[in-house]
């Protein structure tokens, strides 16, 4: 039995099912009406734990003393699915959305990052002068930022990890200099 497609955007991915690039990242991210509707569930019941920076581990509660909380913030990229989200200790407080990652032999370099810029209004100095609105860098000229352009023309990005504008805009202002990124996995169709 094929699945039908309603021309509204996917809840998960925001790809319209049946149309481009949209579609495949519609189908990376498992959001198909022909399989379990749980992707968004599972994704943040499962990935928040390896979203947790290094070297923070539980602490046992000492007898007689208060609960310790200790929180991070983290903002979580899954090459492997082309999706971001942002999450103070384990709460998810920036819900996944799409992403363009770099392209094959650009690739989006994985493992824990800092942010160590921000840059609103942003032009790259090394790519004609390209916008990078919203740019926070992370990893020698590697940056999260929005995309003026649509967010599946092409590719792939020179190794940054691309949103959408509003999604870049809505982000802004959640993330911080010395806010942790993680990224993982290796984007479909590179070498990684």
């Amino acid at each position: 039995m094929s699945p039908t497609h309603s021309n509204a955007p996917c809840p998960v991915c925001q790809g319209i099912p049946g149309t481009g690039d949209s579609r495949a990242l519609h189908e990376r991210s498992r959001c198909d009406e022909s399989r379990p509707r749980a992707v968004a569930t599972t994704l943040l019941d499962h990935r928040p734990g390896l979203c947790r920076p290094r070297g923070l581990r539980a602490r046992a509660r000492p007898p007689g003393r208060a609960r310790i909380s200790v929180l991070w913030r983290s903002t979580c990229v899954d090459l492997d699915r082309q999706l971001l989200w942002a999450q103070t200790g384990e709460d998810v407080v920036f819900d996944p959305v799409p992403v363009r990652t770099g392209r094959d032999s650009e690739e989006t370099r994985p493992g824990w990052h800092e942010i160590y810029w921000r840059s609103r209004d942003h032009v790259s100095t090394i790519y004609d002068d390209a916008p990078m609105p919203y740019a926070r860098f992370f990893d020698e000229g590697q940056a999260l930022h929005g995309r003026l352009d649509d967010l599946y023309d092409g590719g792939g990005s020179a190794g940054c990890v691309n949103l959408r504008l509003g999604d870049a805009q809505r982000l802004w202002d959640l993330l911080d200099v010395g806010d942790q990124v993680y990224i993982w996995g290796t984007k479909p169709g590179t070498g990684g």
